[in-house]
Formats: C-alpha cells, structure tokens, sequence
C-alpha cells in the first residue's frame, strides 16, 4: 500500500513538472514572439535616427551659418511640442513614470516628435545627446506594441523596459549595460531582476539589428597599460568623488535653469528662441564651435571631440565649457538627451585630472567617461558594465570603484527627476517611500525657503 502511494506521489509530481516546464516554454515562446519583433523595429529606428544625425552633423560642418537658425529651429520644435506634443513632454521621465505606475500609456507620437526634434537640435548646433531620443523611441514603440496586443500592465510594465533597453543598447552599441539601464534606472538601491531576461534579449536584438543595418559606433582606446594596484584604486576612488559633484552640478543646474525659464517665459516655443540666442553668444564670446552638437565628429582636424581627450594633451576646461553649452541648450527647451555631453563631460573631466594624479590622461578619461554618468544617473551598475564593453575588462576596478564613489556623491539628485529611491543612499527621515527625486527636490527647496 505505502508503495502505492509512493508511486502516485511520484507521478503527480512529474506530472507537475511536465506541466510547470510547458506553461514556462509557452511564456518564454510568447514573449519572444513579441520582443523580437519590437527591438528589432527599435534596433531599425535606432539605426535611422544614428544615420541622420551623422548626415545632419555634417551638413552644419559644411554650412556653419545653419548656427544661425537654431532659434528658428527651436520655435519650429518647441511649437510643434506645444501644439500636439505636451502629452509627451516629460520624455524619458514619462515613461520611467508609466513604468511605476501604467496608466495612459506612452503616446505613439512621441517617437516621431522625439526623432525630429533632436535632429533639428543637432542640424543648427545645439548641445545635446541622443540617449533620451534612443530611450523615447523604444518606450514609445513598446507601449504601441503593448496596447496593440492588449497587454495587462504587468506586462506592459515589462515591454516598456525591454524598451528603454532596446533603445539605449542599440544607440551606444553596448547591449549589457543597455539591458542593466533599464532595469536599475527605475529606482535608486533597486534593480528589476523580474525583466532581466526580457531585457536583455531586447538590448541583444536592438544592438545587433542596428549594427545589421551597417551603424558603427565610436571606438575609444586606452593605450597605457597601468598596473591596477590598491594606489591606482585609491586614485580613482578620489576622482570619482569629482565626478559625482560635478554630475550633481549639471543635473541640479539644468533643472534650476530650465524651471527659472519655465516660470520667466511660460509660452513653451519661445525658450528654445531664448537658448538658441545664448548659445549662438556663447559660441561669439569664447571664440569656439567645439562644444556644439554631440561632440562624436570633428569639423577640422584640431577640433574637439570625446576621442581627443583619450590623448596626450590635457584640456584644462573643456568639461565646464560643455557642460554649460549642454545645460543651456536642454534647459530652454530643445530635444536630445543628456547621456553623450555627460561622456564628454566626463572623459575632459578625467583628462584634467590625470596630470594631477600622475596617470595617463587615457585611462581617466576612460573611466571618467561612464563614472560621472553613473553619478548623473545613479547608474552604478549599468556604467561599470558599459565601461567593460567599451574599454575592455583591465580596468574593471578602478572603473567600478569610480563608479560606486560618484553614485554615492551625487546624493538624491539625477537627470531623471522620475527616479524612485527605494534604499537611501545615506539616512533621509524626510523621504517617505518610493518618493521620488523630484520629492526630493522639492522638500530641499521649501527647507532653503523656511531657513531663508
């Protein structure tokens, strides 16, 4: 009798086994059969916004007069907004917030709105980068994909970051740290270990579309070869702390300077009018169009770009110099993203500092490269594996250690005013839980008034 049972026991055991597996190879088929097809229309949209921004790059470098109508440009986006975009301003914060709490979607729309306003950007010469467009055409995409098959908001919650992944792997040409973006840029101290796989396959499947479709991306050498010992460490550590200020800087400057702008001229196409004026002044008054654009291609041989900072020569002030051309041109208005000035940022940032810390300027700009990113972001993560993918995994220490340092010094601030935190970096009794960075900015600034 005992034997009886014991083999029914064992039976329907297996029998749940059977039945378990298939319900997860149906699950797995099912999400393929949607993931697939998603990143690689993001991978292709990806692909065609790259091309445009490299034949627009190109046009402003053979017509330099195009400056001149970056006012123009920016009341042609910021109306065009303004009349059937106000929906989707909020961009990438706009999703980070559907994916919380999924609601009204992300409009379809704001993919081509997004496409052709950081192209008109990047034409007339506006400071800009091109995540915030990768990241808004993948979450538009997903979420047209996710009404379209009448998804539940788990779901939905899901596509979306497979999204975001999609679009940030396919852009940079670094699908891990893609795929770790999405999950770990949500909240701050929690990552989203439920879409790990989704999102991965997405950032794979965008990335190799893209690169499918001919895309190369930009390739940074470090040529010094360093020993990584607990000095060199030590030293990145100390750096990361100037890295994490200074994305605290410009993520609290473009907020302040874009609410400021908000408040003075409250008619939204007119303050691209008014940054595209500062910009075309402070290209007259510092005598210089290097900090104009991405900051990926070069006008004349010894113009400025990401890559001359991987060099010999040290460039004292590039990095505030492109920090406020960058601030100026995403406050008042005009579309983009804020990831590729940052890189820049960063990389003259290290540039700078390695003369000071006795190591080569290649290596701290590598390393400053993602680091203040990570800072700018609350990225860690996502940053330590993008630095891996694109310089190699010899520095993969002092890398993450810059990273981690520049997180921790940032604070409760960021480019993504969206961004939850859901483990404090240090103790906050004033943050209740999830608050967001903008909850967090905001009990700042009424601390500042009641002190005042």
């Amino acid at each position: 009798m005992r034997a009886t049972f014991r083999n029914l026991y064992d039976q329907f055991n297996m029998a749940a086994f059977i039945r378990d597996r298939r319900t997860h190879a149906t699950s797995v088929l099912r999400w393929a059969l949607i993931l697939v097809p998603m990143a690689a229309a993001v991978g292709t949209l990806c692909a065609a916004f790259l091309r445009s921004l490299d034949a627009v790059t190109q046009l402003r470098f053979a017509f330099p007069w195009l400056l001149y109508l970056l006012p123009i440009g920016g009341f042609v986006v910021g109306l065009l907004y303004h009349l059937t975009g106000r929906s989707v301003e909020g961009g990438n914060n706009l999703i980070v917030e559907q994916i919380h709490e999924p609601g009204g979607g992300v409009p379809l729309r704001m993919a081509p709105l997004i496409f052709f306003g950081t192209v008109v950007t990047h034409l007339f010469g506006g400071s800009a980068g091109r995540e915030g467009t990768a990241v808004q055409l993948g979450g538009s995409l997903a979420s047209g994909f996710g009404r379209a098959l009448r998804l539940d908001a788990e779901a939905t919650r899901t596509l979306l970051m497979t999204g975001i992944a999609a679009g940030f792997g396919a852009v940079f040409g670094t699908p891990i740290a893609g795929a770790v973006f999405a999950l770990e840029v949500l909240a701050i101290g929690r990552v989203e270990y439920r879409a790990l796989v989704p999102c991965l396959v997405a950032a794979l499947v965008g990335d190799w579309t893209c690169l499918a479709w001919g895309i190369h991306h930009g390739v940074y050498h470090v040529d010094a070869l360093v020993p990584v010992d607990a000095l060199l460490v030590a030293k990145a550590g100390v750096a990361g702390i100037a890295f994490g200020l200074t994305g605290l800087t410009f993520a609290e400057a473009n907020h302040a300077l874009g609410g400021w702008l908000k408040r003075v001229i409250p008619y939204g196409p007119l303050r691209p009018v008014i940054g595209g004026l500062a910009v075309i002044a402070l290209v007259w008054l510092l005598g210089t169009r290097d900090y104009l654009g991405l900051g990926t291609l070069a006008a004349t041989p010894d113009s400025l770009t990401i890559a001359s900072f991987f060099g010999p020569d040290t460039h004292s002030w590039s990095w505030a110099l492109k920090l406020l051309f960058t601030v100026v041109t995403l406050s008042a208005g005009f579309k983009g993203g804020e990831v590729t000035p940052l890189f820049f940022i960063g990389a003259a940032l290290g540039n700078a500092l390695a003369p000071m810390f006795g190591v080569p300027s290649g290596l701290f700009a590598a390393i400053g490269f993602v680091a203040l990113f990570a800072g700018a972001a609350n990225t860690p993560l996502a940053c330590t594996f993008m630095g891996i993918e694109l310089f190699g995994a010899a520095y993969t220490v002092p890398i993450a250690v810059a990273c981690f340092v520049a997180y921790l010094c940032s604070g409760h601030n960021g480019i993504y005013l969206s961004q939850r935190v859901a483990v404090p970096k240090v103790p906050a009794a004033h943050l209740t839980p999830d608050a967001t960075l903008r909850d967090a900015r905001t009990h700042r600034a009424s601390r500042r008034r009641t002190r005042a």
